[in-house]
């Protein structure tokens, strides 16, 4: 039973911002359930890289790539138009300046600083590849019977962030950096998206969900690590395999009834 549940046999899923972090784990979701991938990315070395590291996983051909770029209508319906059938979408691609040992943010991502250009670059990726993505799957679902949008989001599509983990020693009030804005704003409107379209296709066999993730560690630096896991009730950050459950759930019949819903894996972040 719980196979027959998760099986994604003769499924095929793209995956945008597949060469990223998370993407090639959302694949490995879809693939040990039996699913074919494609990564998509704007950054097509990085999706070849991802894509022969699953076969070779795998010792199969079960994912190939493709350049996409999720902010240009033509790249976007090019690519899904190439598909005879599509059953999953995963909209992954995103902007999100992170903490890295090598640096921290700038202080162009205070919002008193914020350039216009920047906060349009920050949210076209996430609202505009989100839209774009979504209604060029759904209308080719359309024609194969319907299938399955997963929307990632962000924990920070529920609460704002916290800015004091990404305070600085020495700093100025208004020279410390922050999380910006912009991711925050369009996570949530991912998570309105989501919701919205569950509504509008939800006759049309066409189920569509978001996950919410909390920060992955990658590597940060240890002082990051410790704020930022003092506010989490797990105490900790996110191991990169723990999304991998969630993605096979919502990308499967084992949701078939759950649709326009933001799965919020946390750590129990959002409780506080």
């Amino acid at each position: 039973m719980i196979n027959t549940l998760f099986s994604l046999n003769n499924k095929t899923a793209l995956i945008t911002g597949g060469g990223g972090l998370l993407g090639p784990k959302h694949a490995e979701a879809i693939i040990e359930c039996g699913g074919q991938v494609v990564l998509a990315d704007v950054n097509e070395a990085a999706a070849k890289e991802k894509s022969d590291y699953l076969n070779y996983k795998y010792s199969k051909s079960c994912s190939s790539y493709v350049f996409l770029d999720v902010c240009d209508k033509d790249s976007v319906n090019n690519v899904i138009n190439s598909f005879d059938r599509l059953d999953i979408l995963i909209n992954n691609a995103a902007k999100d300046p992170k903490i890295k040992k090598e640096g921290s943010l700038s202080n162009e991502t205070r919002f008193e600083n914020m350039s216009f250009e920047y906060w349009k670059d920050g949210i076209d990726a996430i609202i505009n590849g989100t839209f774009l993505c979504s209604q060029a799957a759904a209308n080719k679902m359309l024609t194969h019977n319907g299938g399955v949008i997963l929307n990632i989001a962000s924990d920070l599509a529920s609460i704002a962030p916290d800015q004091r983990i990404y305070k600085k020693d020495n700093l100025k009030d208004d020279q410390q950096p922050v999380k910006p804005i912009t991711y925050s704003a369009a996570k949530y409107a991912v998570v309105g998206m989501t919701k919205y379209l569950a509504v509008y296709y939800a006759e049309k066999n066409i189920r569509i969900n978001c996950l919410s993730p909390t920060g992955v560690y990658n590597d940060h630096p240890e002082d990051f690590v410790k704020k930022l896991s003092n506010i989490i009730p797990m105490n900790r950050m996110a191991y990169i395999n723990e999304f991998k459950g969630a993605v096979a759930f919502l990308c499967s019949d084992a949701s078939s009834y759950m649709t326009g819903h933001n799965l919020i894996i946390d750590g129990g972040k959002t409780l506080w």
